[in-house]
Order: structure tokens, then sequence, then C-alpha cells
């Protein structure tokens, strides 16, 4: 391996946080999308759901807002999702502004038929219920420090 004259081991690849959280990030996704696919859904699709399952009905802002996505991206995830019967979009009564997101008898039965992704991540992971748990504590803190840096509202974040 060469690196420029004057070079630290700071400039290496391997040293960059921003290099590992992509690499992590994709792989993680990347255990995600077979599992997701056998039930006809993409990883986004998937953090929508559990969005809902949560707590619905929502607020399509709020959806957004939950996952740190603009209503240009959260739109046509929740087309989608409406056209497989899993979620209806409703117009507010009481705010006709405000379209609500609500599960379909269809998209609350999908939860049950989920509930071993988790632990199959948690495996892929290789991480015990106490690292995984302080890994989450880690990533939330990396993208509250970050958000702060920037100057910009965190807000809330899937995880």
């Amino acid at each position: 391996m060469s690196t420029d004259e004057g070079a630290t081991d700071d400039l290496l690849l391997s040293e960059q946080a921003c290099f590992a959280l992509y690499s992590a990030s994709r792989a993680v996704t990347d255990v995600y999308r077979p599992l997701l696919a056998e039930l006809g859904l993409t990883y986004p699709q998937y953090l929508v759901l559990l969005t809902l399952w949560e707590s619905e009905p929502r607020a399509v802002r709020d959806v957004g807002a939950a996952l740190a996505l603009d209503y240009g991206t959260v739109s046509p995830l929740l087309k989608r999702l409406e056209a497989a019967g899993l979620i209806e979009r409703r117009r507010d009564p009481r705010d006709e502004r405000t379209v609500t997101v609500h599960l379909t008898d269809d998209g609350r039965a999908l939860r049950g038929r989920v509930t071993h992704v988790p632990r199959t991540i948690g495996c892929a992971l290789g991480l015990d219920d106490r690292a995984r748990r302080d890994l989450i504590v880690l990533l939330r803190t990396i993208t509250a420090s970050t958000a702060a840096f920037r100057g910009v509202d965190g807000g809330s974040s899937a995880g």
C-alpha cells in the first residue's frame, strides 16, 4: 500500500468513520433485502410500516419526520404501499390539507409475518441484545451530534 508523501494514517480509507458507517449500513440493508422481498416489501417500505405499527393513523408529515424523509420521498412509498393494499391515505376531516395514513387489515396482519426480521438482523450483526442496544444508542448519539454540528434539528430517527 502506498500513500502520498506527507499523508497521515488519518487519510487512509480504513480510518474514515464515514466509510465504516456507509459500509455497515449497506451490509445491514443487504441482509434486510431478501427477508423483505419474501413479503413483497422494500426496506424503505418496511420502515414506513414500522412507524405505523407503532402509532396510527399518522399524518404524512409525521411519517416523514419519523424517518427523516421529505414529502417527495415519502409520498411514492405511501403510493406503493397503498397499491399493495397495506395502507390507506385519507384527508383529515378536521383539516382537509392534512392527509393521514391508516393501516388496512392486511397491513396490520403483515406485522405478525415480520416478527422474525429483527431476530435475523440481530444474528447477522453478530451482537447480543445488550451490544445491539448499545450500538443503537451510539448511532443515535452520532446522529444528534452531527445534526447539532450542522445546526439543524436532528428530529427522530428510525432504528
